[in-house]
């Protein structure tokens, strides 16, 4: 179809309504009324000669040929949105970071944390756009265009930096917990409703969900499937706080609305499915890091790895505790940093107090600055020297 029948205002009524499957949403995005959303699609549909939507009597499903459509579309659309930000970023005069990251991970993860790095670093300005599209990053200037993937690497044609690993636990809301008169075993999941987030893949890998997590709790068999499905994190998350079922969520999704007790963990730490999935931050392959692009990459590594170890229980205190932090930085040395952070945090800042959360965060974020630009034998010989002198006033 030649570029100028091309029904453009149809198209992005369908890919609005294509991301969370919803006319409603759409319209509230587009500014127009369902009624118009869903004349769009259908006048799409009619000029295709293809059903988009299975149409369901509460609400609509995208369809095989709809989703193929809509991975076309996502990516047609964001290289035109690139383009205009490129034109419109020669003309700006400070640095600018445009940053892509899943939808869900956006809104309850990244979003409310943004004001910490405009208060603590700053420097440059950020333009966040949620969607499951990917585009190459690349470096412009003084800024950047970078992406945040939630998927199973390795990523092709990047440099990637490990935010999250990916383990998947149910999450409900206190007051369905109440319910129970005694703990909840997996079986007890009959009882409730099971939300689903079925994510579409962009690289085709197969997301973990309940059939996994009833499988591996052993009982598959005594469970229906799962009675309501989302695309979004986000929805399922919203419904799960209203006590409407029982969502399987992950650390970056749900861990600030079970420190807030919105949601709680009706198993606690047992019954959890590991996933083969990651979050990650991914750079141009090379090149420079600008400066101001490098300081957010150091907040956000720092962060990721902090939240990470924020809700660890500290341990009983014995009179080796230096002793062992001396030959924790030691081994961390020669087996890398981020596996040995959450003690270091734990031993300096929940126990002793010796340092604050923020400063914690502060020299986390120095840390990781100097693993991202840092040769690993310069990084090995700093650690080495710390572990040296400390021994040194151990012993003495």
């Amino acid at each position: 179809m030649k570029v100028e029948r091309l029904p453009l205002n149809a198209l992005r009524a369908f890919a609005e309504a294509a991301r969370a499957e919803s006319f409603k949403h759409a319209a509230a995005r587009l500014g127009v009324t369902p009624g118009a959303v869903s004349r769009q699609v259908k006048q799409l549909e009619d000029r295709l000669g293809v059903a988009l939507f299975a149409r369901q009597a509460n609400g609509v499903v995208l369809n095989d040929a709809g989703r193929h459509l809509a991975r076309e579309i996502d990516g047609g659309l964001e290289r035109i949105a690139a383009g205009v930000r490129a034109v419109r970023e020669r003309a700006r005069h400070g640095p600018m970071l445009t940053l892509s990251a899943p939808p869900s991970f956006t809104q309850l993860w990244l979003l409310p944390r943004l004001m910490d790095f405009e208060a603590r670093v700053g420097g440059i300005e950020i333009s966040l756009e949620a969607t499951q599209s990917f585009t190459l990053p690349v470096w412009q200037g003084d800024g950047a265009r970078l992406a945040i993937r939630y998927g199973r690497g390795p990523w092709p044609d990047v440099a990637s930096y490990p935010l999250f690993g990916d383990v998947l636990f149910p999450v409900c809301a206190p007051t369905l917990l109440a319910q129970q008169i005694r703990p909840m075993r997996p079986a007890d999941l009959a009882q409730h409703t099971l939300l689903e987030v079925g994510w579409d893949s962009p690289q085709g890998v197969v997301f973990p969900g309940w059939r996994e997590w009833l499988e591996a709790a052993g009982v598959a068999d005594r469970l229906a499937a799962p009675q309501r499905r989302y695309s979004l994190s986000g929805l399922a998350l919203d419904q799960a706080i209203a006590g409407h079922g029982v969502m399987l969520a992950n650390a970056p999704v749900a861990m600030d609305r079970l420190q807030s007790g919105l949601l709680v963990r009706p198993f606690g730490e047992r019954y959890v499915l590991a996933s083969p999935m990651t979050y990650e931050l991914l750079t141009p392959p090379s090149g420079d890091m600008p400066p101001a692009v490098t300081r957010f990459v150091d907040w956000l590594l720092a962060n990721a790895f902090a939240r990470q170890t924020a809700g660890m229980a500290p341990r009983d205190g014995t009179s080796g505790e230096l002793f062992r932090t001396f030959l924790l930085l030691g081994l961390t040395a020669f087996g890398g940093p981020v596996a040995h952070l959450g003690y270091f945090r734990e031993s300096f800042v929940v126990r002793r107090r010796w340092l604050s959360e923020a400063d914690f965060a502060d020299l986390a974020a120095l840390g990781f600055g100097l693993l991202t630009r840092w040769h690993w034998s310069a990084w090995r010989v700093v650690l080495l020297l710390v572990a040296a002198a400390m021994g040194v006033g151990l012993l003495g």
